[in-house]
């Protein structure tokens, strides 16, 4: 992300200890140490605070994995979705085997982007090209 290598990370030490000098940066290190503790323990509690809330919200390296690959989150909540439809549909299935009528059938609509009033006045759809 940063392209830190071994050289600038040499460089940015001599420029650090120019500027505060050798007495100075042993103090500067426990406070950068102690803030860095700090942030971590506020992290932690933030994050359990927000687990008590949403106990079904995935663990934080599987939702470092989803930001990482949008496309397989995506996929897995597509594959949810039609999970959950096929049990829900067996249930009417069930449902409409046990009553006497059955079901009405119903036309599926067709996605809006299908849906034109005049091809000739249309724009030309960018998908075909």
């Amino acid at each position: 992300m940063f392209g830190v290598n071994p050289i600038k990370i040499m460089v940015i030490i001599a420029v650090v200890l120019l500027l505060l000098g050798p007495d100075k940066l042993p103090e500067v290190a426990q406070k950068l140490g102690s803030s860095w503790r700090a942030l971590k323990r506020m992290q932690e509690r933030v994050e359990t605070e927000v687990r008590e809330a949403l106990p079904d919200l995935p663990s934080t390296g599987d939702m470092a994995r989803m930001a990482r690959s949008p496309v397989n989150l995506l996929n897995q909540l597509a594959d949810r979705a039609e999970a959950r439809d096929v049990s829900a549909a067996s249930t009417a299935g069930a449902a409409a085997s046990a009553s006497a009528e059955p079901a009405p059938l119903r036309t599926p609509t067709p996605p809006r982007s299908v849906i034109r009033s005049d091809p000739a006045t249309s724009p030309p759809d960018p998908s075909l090209n």
